[in-house]
């Protein structure tokens, strides 16, 4: 038979346990409406993983447009070899587009997705504007982007310098090529040497020192008052010797005499030196 102390010892836990409950029912129904979004949100994300899975194919095929001759189909093809596994979504294509402008011809690569399984490249190739030292190529922006050419267009005109001074010799001559063809001469080669000499070859065979000093104002005094004469004497003009303080030299190629020659007052200085 239970004793008195054990019917009012139950009678207490059970009073608690109806306390407690009364208690953490108002909690759940203010965490109803939380619970409820939680359970939304978590819902929607799986249907858009799941969406997502179904989209994400592998890449199948990869389609190449553009107008390029240099670049060869399977050097592309090498470079996309590795993404094919990819997901349509999930493939890099940033990834994919510095993979193809590693290949030497190509200068910009454009690839965007193509559905349902595809992607699409556009492939921009470099223009050769000028060729380096003996074997490599400059784009038009004087960017050195070929070395070990087997084929250059030799109607190109060619830049020599030390290695690590390309841009600076691209840019020289993409500054007097335009100014050049301001007075008719066409300019064929760039050349600075270890030194940090600078020569010009025109197209008709004429060479024009610039030296180490004031190269800028040499080559202003070259157009104004000394390219001229030249064009007037196409043929007989071997150089032009503009490393002096205010004028220049002169060296024929018949009779083989060297003249002097003052750009300011146009007199014979055959005891001059030249500047460096």
């Amino acid at each position: 038979m239970m004793t008195t102390a054990k019917r009012n010892r139950r009678k207490s836990d059970a009073d608690e346990a109806n306390g407690a409950f009364s208690k953490l029912l108002p909690l759940l129904k203010e965490a109803r409406p939380a619970l409820g979004a939680s359970l939304t949100v978590a819902g929607v994300v799986v249907a858009l993983w799941g969406v997502v899975l179904v989209l994400d194919r592998p890449i199948a095929t990869v389609e190449v447009g553009g107008q390029f001759q240099r670049v060869a189909p399977v050097q592309i093809e090498e470079a996309v070899a590795t993404f094919r596994g990819a997901g349509f979504l999930s493939v890099n294509l940033d990834s994919l587009q510095s993979a193809l402008e590693t290949i030497p011809w190509i200068d910009r690569a454009r690839v965007e997705r193509r559905w349902p399984n595809g992607v699409r490249v556009m492939i921009t190739e470099h223009v050769p504007a000028a060729r380096w030292g003996d074997d490599g190529l400059m784009n038009t922006r004087g960017e050195l982007f070929l070395r070990g050419a087997r084929h250059l267009p030799p109607e190109l005109p060619q830049l020599i310098g030390p290695d690590g001074k390309e841009d600076e010799v691209a840019q020289l001559y993409l500054k007097t090529y335009p100014r050049l063809l301001t007075v008719g001469m066409r300019l064929s080669k760039v050349e600075l040497d270890p030194r940090g000499a600078w020569q010009l070859t025109l197209a008709n065979g004429v060479i024009v020192r610039l030296g180490r000093q004031d190269v800028e104002a040499r080559l202003e005094r070259f157009i104004r008052v000394a390219s001229p004469m030249v064009a007037a004497r196409t043929g007989e003009v071997g150089y032009v010797d503009l490393r002096y303080s205010n004028g220049f030299s002169v060296g024929w190629n018949a009779p083989a005499t060297r003249v002097a020659h003052d750009a300011r007052d146009a007199h014979d200085d055959k005891d001059a030196t030249p500047d460096a």
